[in-house]
């Protein structure tokens, strides 16, 4: 909507989503509310945090799956640095874990990619007011779920082991001797149930605790 018919206190918001063709619908759709403007769009993680700081949006937008950085450790980045802009989570994985995830790292809201985008322009002005907006099934699925069973370093080794590093690799990259990256990952395997590390991994995703 062009500035002269906008609302003299629009919603500026900043989208993060790599592909393209959604960012852009998304922005499309968004300008077309009344007080809602697009000040930002980017297309990986690391880009997000600068972004914000240069154009200080109200709400930032934000996949969880980007290069460089994820969603996620995007918004625990926000919550230090630009406190003032608040966080809506939007993604095509709703998995309890990650809303757990988003939550502890500062989010204001969490909502999954096939809802009206009547309802996230609702939800940004939600969060805006002070609000927590979660997509309801997701959040009882979440209390259902429980919290993820792996520690910070269990996360860390699984996460070092996703392109098929090997254990002297990942050893070298984590600064830990190789036994106790064995040992990470026996626990990891073992707490997800799972056969290998490789298993252990997809089911850690899955659960949304990577």
């Amino acid at each position: 909507m062009p500035s002269s018919h906008r609302s003299a206190k629009s919603i500026r918001v900043l989208l993060a989503e790599d592909q393209g063709m959604m960012r852009g619908a998304l922005a499309l759709l968004l300008g077309m509310e009344e007080d809602i403007e697009v000040v930002a769009q980017v297309s990986a993680g690391d880009a997000i945090v600068d972004a914000v700081l240069a154009q200080r949006p109200d709400v930032a937008l934000l996949d969880i799956e980007l290069p460089g950085m994820s969603g996620l450790d995007a918004a625990a980045v926000l919550r230090e640095q630009a406190p003032y802009c608040r966080v809506l989570i939007l993604t095509t994985f709703g998995r309890p874990g990650y809303l757990r995830r988003a939550l502890e790292a500062g989010a204001a809201g969490f909502l999954v990619k096939d809802g009206p985008v009547e309802e996230l322009a609702a939800a940004i002005r939600r969060v805006l007011s002070g609000e927590t907006v979660v997509d309801p099934g997701l959040a009882a699925a979440a209390l259902s779920a429980g919290p993820s069973p792996l520690t910070a370093r269990e996360c860390e080794v699984l996460k070092a082991s996703r392109d098929g590093a090997t254990v002297s690799d990942i050893a070298a990259g984590l600064r830990l001797s190789e036994s106790t990256v064995r040992n990470y990952l026996s626990s990891a395997i073992g707490k997800t149930g799972t056969r290998n590390r490789m298993e252990a991994v997809r089911e850690a995703r899955q659960q949304g605790w990577l």
